[in-house]
């Protein structure tokens, strides 16, 4: 009995551990927003590589249109008229001080562009502060992301 008991216990503690250590990183989904409208826009993954933090699009949140996965028309280079379902939008990304993540990059599928980037964990890992910037960090606009559980 003893020995379920504490079996039952080191699998309840490593499932918390698990579950508190995925809330510490950004590896996760994560919702992004419309910033005029508020509206769910894209679903992007973060992965973790050798210490390296990616994020791809995994899905689009938009109406019914003849073009169900809309290419980057406006990309250049590698990202040119890729679908943006499945593109990955963030790369670079490695630990810093704290909760923030930096040294990456983000595309910005609407108009090409791309962005320094960097982000940072807040309200015990539920949101996430992505910014792009041209040259200093200052220099930019933040979007806030949600998890999704």
């Amino acid at each position: 009995m003893f020995k379920h008991l504490l079996a039952a216990g080191v699998a309840a503690a490593s499932l918390a551990t698990s579950l508190a250590w995925a809330q510490a990183t950004p590896v996760g989904v994560w919702k992004t927003f419309d910033e005029q409208t508020g509206e769910p826009k894209a679903l992007i993954r973060i992965t973790e590589n050798n210490g390296e933090f990616s994020g791809r699009v995994e899905k689009l949140f938009r109406a019914a249109t003849p073009e169900p996965n809309p290419v980057c028309i406006k990309c250049d280079g590698p990202h040119k008229n890729q679908p943006i379902i499945g593109m990955t939008i963030l790369t670079g990304m490695q630990k810093g001080d704290g909760r923030e993540y930096a040294g990456g990059r983000i595309i910005d599928p609407a108009s090409g562009k791309i962005y320094k980037s960097v982000m940072t964990l807040s309200e015990n890992g539920k949101k996430l502060d992505v910014r792009g910037y041209i040259g200093m960090p200052m220099l930019g606009r933040t979007q806030i992301w949600e998890r999704v559980e």
